[in-house]
């Protein structure tokens, strides 16, 4: 049995089912113009010109960054 490919998202395994950043993103309802929002890919900052064009692999490590409401 071959194991599905994944990635971690925020600390979290998930199976890898986008093929870019900005894909990602955008299934979360993050614009690619969203303010305030910082992207790291394996533990480097992932310029915001970079989300669309940057692939993502099976093992590789996002964090999302991002304001919320709340207090």
């Amino acid at each position: 049995m071959t194991a599905a490919a994944s990635i971690r998202v925020n600390g979290r395994e998930e199976p890898l089912a986008c093929a870019s950043v900005a894909e990602l993103l955008a299934g979360r309802g993050i614009a690619e113009d969203a303010r305030g929002v910082a992207v790291a890919l394996n533990g480097a900052v992932l310029p915001r010109r970079r989300w669309t064009g940057t692939a993502l692999t099976p093992g590789d490590s996002l964090e999302i960054v991002r304001p919320i409401q709340g207090g």
